[in-house]
């Protein structure tokens, strides 16, 4: 591929974070990861992972899970309040986010405060940084450095072509992200356990559990990339030692999707991801729109700044 290897590089590793966050799972064995803890019976309603006579603890699962993703897909938007946690290559970085989205229609739209942490953070370390996603493209309001204060324009379009299969796939998950794909994607695999009742943030809730080929991941994942991009994305994804992910989901016992974490570590120790997500006031107004004057980040001088989302 052409174009600025270094820039590639970081919209490359931005996708692998987008792969986390879409809170895909599969449970292929109880090795690489897997959470502690074994299976448990409970009974009650659907998002509690009991199990009826006759019914294996997986179809058990997948059924409560159907339940949890037609409820949470219908409330069509959410609070979300995140923490990721991430080392590429040396550099690490910690990114904390809180904010609104809805997925009514097609494509996600929300608004988010993000403040990073760490060595990759550079001049932005510390300091809060505003951001807006609308169906087509992503704004951020840079917190530091020479345009400090201004708003920065990332089309998901150009994302496409300037980061080939990585931007690609990175434009694929930010316009069809949405909690309720969570799920959905799960259930795809038709592989999860119920590992027991906990509690969030004082909800009671079921824990859900699996691991994931991260190949398996991101072809189940993509609704619009042609073989070449994925084959080309499962390579980069080779590169960085990113084989598998573990996923977790906690489900309420009103059906909703309240926590998910999930794991990535690669086989060379080059790249980890650890992000957990929290959900809340499920139908919450979200109301946004581009802010004017926005500069393109590929018309600013080293415009290969981090594109992360929650």
């Amino acid at each position: 591929m052409g174009g600025n290897p270094v820039r590639k590089t970081r919209i490359a590793v931005a996708a692998a974070s987008v792969v986390l966050m879409a809170g895909l799972t599969a449970c292929g064995s109880d090795g690489d990861g897997g959470s502690s803890g074994g299976s448990s019976k409970a009974g009650g309603s659907s998002s509690e992972g009991g199990k009826k006579d006759g019914d294996s603890p997986v179809r058990s699962a997948l059924t409560a899970l159907q339940a949890a993703s037609k409820t949470t897909q219908k409330q069509e938007s959410a609070k979300v309040e995140g923490d990721q946690k991430q080392t590429a290559r040396g550099a690490s970085m910690r990114s904390r986010s809180e904010g609104s989205f809805e997925w009514a229609g097609s494509g996600m739209t929300g608004t988010a405060e993000i403040t990073t942490e760490g060595s990759a953070a550079g001049a932005a370390g510390g300091r809060p940084m505003q951001a807006r996603y609308l169906k087509d493209a992503m704004y951020t309001q840079l917190p530091a450095g020479p345009y400090e204060g201004k708003w920065v324009k990332y089309d998901y379009d150009v994302l496409a072509q300037k980061g080939g299969a990585s931007g690609a796939y990175l434009k694929d998950q930010i316009q069809n992200n949405n909690p309720a794909r969570s799920v959905q994607l799960l259930l795809a695999t038709g592989k999860v356990k119920a590992v027991g009742k906990e509690s969030v943030r004082g909800v009671q809730a079921t824990h859900y559990t699996g691991v994931v080929e991260l190949g398996e991941l991101t072809r189940s994942q993509s609704q619009e990339l042609s073989e070449s991009d994925l084959k080309a994305l499962e390579q980069q994804f080779r590169q960085l030692g990113l084989t598998k992910e573990r996923i977790d989901l906690w489900i309420d016992d009103k059906d909703l999707l309240i926590k998910k974490r999930e794991v990535a570590r690669s086989s060379t120790g080059s790249t980890d991801v650890d992000n957990t997500v929290y959900y809340s006031d499920y139908g919450t107004p979200v109301n946004v729109s581009a802010p004017a004057g926005a500069m393109n980040f590929e018309d600013m001088a080293g415009a290969g700044a981090a594109a992360g989302q929650s």
